[in-house]
Order: C-alpha cells, then structure tokens, then sequence
C-alpha cells in the first residue's frame, strides 16, 4: 500500500506494542504444548490423514466438484475437474470442521521438536474465496482477522481489521492453483509492515502454487490435494475411471511429468 500509513485502533488509547508471536498456536486448552510424534509423523506424510477424507466426501455431497472442460483465471485453462470451495457456507457444520482441521494440521506442525509453520497473532483471509474459511478458523480459535480489498475495487489493498506493525499472520485462501492471490496478499501485508510466514488452503490444486509461495519464502500447508480428492472419489465408487484418469493425467501435465 503505497504511501499509506498502517491503521491503527481508533479507540484513543495508545497503540498497542505487538502481540506476542512466541506463544504456539498449539496450546491446548489448559494451556500445555501439545507434542505427539504420532502427529509429526503424519504431518509430514504425503497421504492425507483418514479423517480429513471427509472434506472430498462432502464437497461432492454439496455439488461442489464438477467434471468436464474449464478454464479457471489465467492460470488454469482446460481443466476436467472444477472444485467450488464457496458452497461450503451452505453447511455451517462443514465449515466449522474446516476450521478445525485446519487447528488440528497447524498444532501438530507448530508442536513439532523443529516446528514447520511459525506462530501468527492474526489470520489473513484472502478475497474472496478464502474469506469464508478464514472467518470460521479466526472464530474457531480465537485469533483476531482481518483482509485486503482486491485489486479492482474502490478501495483496492486497504486492510480492514485493526492491526499494528510486526504482527504475524496466518494467510488462508479456500484453494491454491498457481499461488498469486496468495502472493499478492503477503506482499499487501508486507507494505503494512506485517509478516506472513505461512499460508492455509483447503486445497492444492499441484499446479505449481507450492513452489511459487517457496520461492517468496511462504510456507504451503494444505489439507488435501487434487489428486487426493480423485483417488478418493475413484475408489469410493464416486466416479468412473476415464474421469479419474483425465484429472490424473492433468495433474502429470501441470507438473512437468
């Protein structure tokens, strides 16, 4: 945000200093780290954890994942799959499990021996699909949120939500293609003298968002992958194989194989 000054609380009182970002995301609620090296195990492992499944099973429960021949932006054109992350909000208890797998994936990596994502004081929703699951994560754990207003807009990169310099955030966004309205939220927020160090998405489509969030120094943590939620769908009986292979051999392309 060129030549804007970071807003500040308009409460009269004096600015507060930065919270405090050394306290774990992980803490239970009685207050003592949570550390399982079971959890690590999984955290790190390529397969999705059983209980997360869930989240493939219901989005095509609500009409969500679509086959067929679409271009999504400019990063994806002529895709066989299409997955609509914003009709969530029509089952307010798949949101709220949302949020709380999104706690459960970020305690078990914060609470790691050498933790994989670092502690944030706010949660950064990016618009606008990414809004949705960020209000119900911040509502979930407490922890305050604000966003950007999107390129476009009247009032284009203003950040609503009260916020002081050096605070952490925590991006969400609803699913990651090619990683740029991630980006271009972190490089916001970095103008606003706020730090992301990790971004949150439901899904990672594997069309190289990953790598370019790695190559601005943004870690990716994602709940499932495109390929997860196909491999689930194939053999749950859910779809036929020349669907399955279509989104396999599309995933094999985007990534160079």
């Amino acid at each position: 945000m060129p030549g804007r000054s970071p807003r500040t609380p308009s409460t009269g009182r004096p600015t507060p200093a930065p919270l405090d970002t050394t306290r774990a995301v992980a803490d239970n609620r009685d207050g003592a780290p949570l550390h399982h090296p079971c959890r690590e195990a999984l955290a790190l492992s390529d397969e999705p954890a059983t209980e997360n499944l869930w989240l493939a099973e219901e989005l095509w429960e609500l009409g969500a994942v679509e086959f067929g021949n679409f271009t999504l932006g400019r990063t994806t054109v002529d895709s066989p799959i299409y997955i609509n992350l914003r009709k969530l909000i029509s089952s307010p208890h798949a949101l709220q499990r949302c949020a709380d797998i999104i706690r459960v994936k970020l305690e078990a990596l914060v609470s790691m021996r050498h933790p994989q994502v670092q502690p944030f004081t706010l949660v950064a929703g990016v618009p606008f699909g990414g809004l949705h699951v960020a209000t119900a994560f911040s509502l979930h754990v407490s922890t305050p949120m604000i966003y950007i207003h999107p390129p476009g807009t009247a009032k284009e990169d203003l950040i609503e939500g009260n916020y002081v310099r050096g605070q952490s955030c925590l991006i969400i966004d609803d699913l990651i293609t090619g990683g740029g309205s991630i980006i271009q939220t972190a490089e916001a927020l970095a103008e606003a003298g706020l730090v992301a160090h990790d971004a949150v998405t439901l899904i990672d489509r594997q069309e190289g968002g990953r790598a370019a969030l790695k190559a601005k120094g943004i870690n990716l943590v994602s709940i499932l992958t495109l390929d997860q939620i196909a491999t689930y769908l194939r053999y749950s009986g859910r779809i036929e194989a020349p669907d399955y292979e279509r989104v396999v051999r599309y995933i094999q392309a985007s990534q160079g194989a």
